[in-house]
Formats: structure tokens, C-alpha cells, sequence
């Protein structure tokens, strides 16, 4: 058993989730902003790649004060479970998914991890899941945060982690915010990175659920085939 997973990102019309300098960038507007809040409220667990926390250190935090209350009513934390896909424990241990906010942090490591830098990330506070000989084995990590209460998944990126996630079939659905703007660039990062399919009878195939226009773009909702 593993959660239900989806993918929430926002991108330029031409696909592109950041600009050439590979960091972070607003697409969106408030509207959009307040719609992933409260996907974040809703979800159990946040799951991030280690090339997002070095590049744009998010806290991956609820930021509304009311939807804050809201889990806490439930009895739940303020913030959903974050989690960094890592494989090699890079996560530095004052990067803000380790200082701000409370609720659990889990790292997901390989057997590869050095264990001074497991060692370092148990001392801020994180929790360490091996899962993997070199690589993250998402497959068996995504089991392993199943029998620890996760359901409910929201993965944000970025380009490689989705798209290892799409390639191996643990997607079930896709959320994008379609901004209107055109960044371009051949080494600009894509909502899936990665080798790609080599066929298009390969390739992961979609059911549009919804349309809404929002912030000067749209947001689309995809269903996993």
C-alpha cells in the first residue's frame, strides 16, 4: 500500500517551472497562492527533492493562520508531515524545512548516506528513512510512509523527483498552474526532468478533471491513467 500521491506545480505557458538560473521564481498570484495553502492543509505529507531544499530552502510550511488552527482542531499538527527525498543526506541541518515550523520532518535516504550527515539531521530533529542501496527507492519509501499514517501525498517537485515519481507509476494525480508568461531556455527546468520517455506509447497518458482560470493563467487538474 502506498498514498494517494499528486503533483502540484506551477509553470510558464511554454513548461518551464523556473528560469534559466534554476531558482525560485513566482509564476502565480495570491488567488493561486491561497489554493496551495490549502492543498497543504489538507494533505498528510509534503514531499520535496534535495535539489529544491538547495536551491530555494522552502519550509514547506501552512502559512494561513486560520488553516493552521484548522489542523490543530482536527489534532492534527500546524504543519503536514515534510518530507525531502535525499539520497545522500545533503540536507543541510539550518535549511528552513529543519528551523521553522512545527510538525515532523523525514528525510528519506539510501543505504549510501554518510553517517556523519544522518547523525546531523537526527540531531535537528529529523526523522531518517533508508530506503533504497544508492538511490531512494520511492516505491518502498512511499510503503514505509504509508504504515506511519501518510494517505494523503502532495509532492512539489522538482523536474527530477516528479519525474521519477511519473515514471514510476506512483502519480495519481497532477495539479498545474499555468501562468502567462514564457521563460524559454534549453536548460530551464520542466515539470517532469529526467530521461523521458523514449515512445509515445510509453508515455504517462492523462484525463483532464477540471479547468479554472486564476491569477492570468489556469490551473488544471489531471487524472493519472
Amino acid at each position: 500500500m502506498r498514498p494517494y500521491v499528486f503533483i502540484n506545480a506551477a509553470m510558464s505557458t511554454d513548461g518551464k517551472i523556473s528560469t534559466n538560473a534554476r531558482r525560485q521564481v513566482r509564476i502565480s498570484g495570491n488567488a493561486d497562492f491561497q489554493r496551495v495553502d490549502k492543498l497543504k492543509c489538507e494533505a498528510d505529507a509534503i514531499m520535496v527533492g534535495i535539489g529544491t531544499i538547495l536551491s530555494d530552502d522552502p519550509s514547506l510550511t501552512v502559512k494561513s493562520e486560520e488553516l493552521r488552527k484548522r489542523r490543530l482542531d482536527s489534532g492534527r499538527d500546524e504543519n503536514p508531515i515534510r518530507i525531502v527525498a535525499d539520497s545522500l543526506a545533503q540536507t543541510p541541518v539550518d535549511s528552513d524545512i529543519i528551523r521553522k515550523g512545527d510538525g515532523r520532518r523525514v528525510i528519506l535516504v539510501s543505504e549510501s548516506a554518510p553517517i556523519e550527515r544522518l547523525d546531523g539531521l537526527q540531531a535537528s530533529g529529523a526523522e531518517i528513512i533508508v530506503a533504497g542501496r544508492d538511490r531512494v527507492d520511492l516505491g518502498a519509501a512511499l510503503e514505509r510512509l504509508y504504515g506511519v499514517g501518510v494517505r494523503r501525498l502532495m509532492v512539489e517537485g522538482g523536474g527530477r523527483l516528479n519525474w521519477s515519481m511519473i515514471r514510476e507509476g506512483l502519480v495519481d494525480e497532477i495539479h498545474v498552474y499555468i501562468g502567462n508568461v514564457i521563460f524559454g531556455g534549453d536548460s530551464s527546468p520542466t515539470l517532469a526532468d529526467g530521461a523521458g520517455f523514449s515512445d509515445r506509447s510509453d508515455a504517462c497518458e492523462l484525463e483532464l478533471l477540471s479547468i479554472e482560470q486564476m491569477d492570468g493563467g489556469v490551473v488544471l487538474r489531471w487524472q493519472v491513467l
